[in-house]
């Protein structure tokens, strides 16, 4: 069995990571570090385990008696909490914030997006989990990077649901606020470019062309719908070729010759692409759950990469019902 700590326990990412893990058959959750919750049971805050968890959170960091670490805390709170304390040197670790996406000489934290880092990730012992945006955009652009096909500007479209935003309320996830509306946010300045960036930079080296992305708060809870075009002289059916060939080994993404919808991936760690030629543009559709192929779904992928299990272990989620 795998052993599990969790830091951060208390917020949707990790409320879906305890969800996986407590139905993963090699997984055995031995903490929930929260302070602000230390002592109350984990149903309290995330209600929908009841009657399938027992664990009650803690303050403690028992981080000796586990195999691998989950970071669910706020960015920026990571690299301040491995600052601050000590963790002993087989202990993995999976953090889900920002922190340490970007690949520097001052840690050797693996870029974990499985559909470029496989190899990488199956020998890593600290992992950087990818973003959600980051990752329902790197997926729509990849095989076009792995074939040196980018060579105009890219533009992205992409609507997230409020879970996004986590846990703590603000005037923007405010229900009376986010209901029946949609707005725009960061636009061409969103923090999840510079991984975007990174990853096509390493699949078609020189990579320089504008990301123009226009990121916006939409009025549902769950998924991302990222719309993506950019120039291809190519027809539909060479793209369409390039992308199954590129995935035919992907674990969790998927080609469709229809067009695509939220409701096929809401609770799933499948990423679904549709593709489109319209003159000399190719569109591509890109959907996933944020909180599951956006978040705590891939780190567990990551995890049984890690572990050298198979890529789909724990992970059988189904799609919500019509």
């Amino acid at each position: 069995m795998i052993r599990i700590g969790i830091i951060g326990g208390a917020g949707y990412t990790a409320g879906e990571l305890l969800r996986i893990l407590l139905n993963h058959p090699q997984a055995e959750v031995v903490f929930v570090n929260s302070s602000s919750n230390a002592g109350n049971a984990v149903t309290e805050v995330h209600s929908g385990l009841i009657g399938e968890c027992s664990l009650v959170f803690t303050d403690a960091l028992p981080v000796a008696q586990v195999d691998v670490l989950f970071l669910c805390s706020a960015h920026g709170d990571s690299k301040k909490f491995l600052d601050e304390n000590e963790v002993p040197g087989w202990v993995k670790i999976i953090d889900l914030s920002t922190d340490f996406r970007e690949a520097r000489p001052d840690h050797d934290f693996v870029y974990g997006l499985p559909e470029i880092n496989k190899v990488e990730i199956s020998k890593a012992l600290h992992l950087a989990n990818p973003g959600c945006f980051a990752t329902c955009i790197q997926l729509a652009l990849l095989p076009l990077a792995a074939h040196n096909l980018l060579k105009a500007e890219i533009h992205v479209n992409a609507i997230t649901g409020s879970t996004g935003a986590g846990v703590k309320p603000s005037s923007t996830s405010h229900f009376s606020w986010r209901n029946d509306n949609i707005s725009v946010y960061k636009a061409f300045n969103h923090q999840h470019l510079h991984e975007i960036g990174q990853s096509l930079r390493g699949l078609q080296a020189g990579f320089s062309q504008d990301i123009n992305f226009i990121p916006v708060r939409g009025d549902f809870a769950r998924g991302i719908f990222a719309s993506v075009y950019t120039d291809f002289d190519g027809s539909l059916e060479e793209a369409e070729k390039l992308y199954q060939e590129y995935y035919k080994d992907a674990a969790f993404t998927f080609i469709s010759k229809k067009n695509v919808d939220l409701k096929q991936v809401v609770n799933t760690n499948k990423c679904i692409l549709h593709l489109e030629k319209h003159g000399k543009k190719l569109l591509v559709l890109s959907v996933i759950d944020n909180l599951l192929k956006g978040a705590a779904g891939q780190a567990v992928h990551n995890m049984n990469l890690m572990f050298g299990l198979d890529e789909k272990t724990g992970l059988g989620l189904k799609p919500v019902a019509f």
